[in-house]
């Protein structure tokens, strides 16, 4: 067999890098799990006993962290593309801060419903509080593993492992922030419809 040809004839036949896929299956896996949530908060919502309160406004400012860093994430990625390591190095950075003071403001949004006497649970808790907390704890997880994700591609950037011949992990970290930052986006656009 000709070199090339056996070179070849390793590559998956998706097409597809295994981390790559592993990615998608991972956030099919995820979209799965929060279409049950929100479909089972429906369905608790109409049979009553449901407690109508109105959402912390610190959600927006929130909402607002994570479609910023959504871009800086995204310019790291263009930055990687073009070479440009310490730009890139930067929006990994910047990336990072915002997704740590997006769960600081969703702490503080806990805060502010504890002070409103919205509990997860005992015996002063209702179903809609309960299901506020799982649906923004269970995607607060979530960007936790976002957070360490982008901590390991930062650390390879500086090992010079992020550029434009290496752009697995930036790529696979890019894609993932991205859907992160969705997933909040329909989440929080859900609850303002729902609540």
């Amino acid at each position: 067999m000709h070199p090339a040809e056996a070179l070849n004839s390793k590559q998956p036949a998706t097409g597809v890098h295994p981390l790559r896929f592993l990615l998608w299956l991972m956030m099919v896996s995820i979209t799965m799990i929060f279409a049950a949530y929100t479909s089972a908060y429906i369905v608790r919502r109409e049979e009553g006993n449901w407690l109508e309160f109105d959402l912390p406004t610190g959600f927006l400012i929130t909402t607002c962290i994570i479609v910023v860093s959504s871009a800086t994430m995204q310019w790291a990625w263009f930055a990687a593309r073009k070479d440009e390591i310490n730009q890139a190095r930067t929006g990994l950075l910047l990336t990072f801060l915002l997704g740590v003071a997006f769960l600081a403001g969703q702490w503080t949004m806990w805060g502010q419903l504890v002070d409103s006497r919205i509990f997860f649970g005992g015996t002063d808790a209702n179903p809609s509080g309960s299901f506020l907390y799982v649906l923004t704890g269970v995607h607060g997880f979530h960007l936790i593993t976002g957070l360490i994700f982008l901590l390991v591609v930062l650390r390879k950037s500086f090992n010079y492992q992020v550029h434009s011949r290496q752009m697995l992990s930036i790529g696979n970290v890019t894609i993932y922030w991205h859907f992160l930052g969705a997933l909040w986006l329909y989440l929080y656009l859900f609850l303002l419809l729902n609540h």
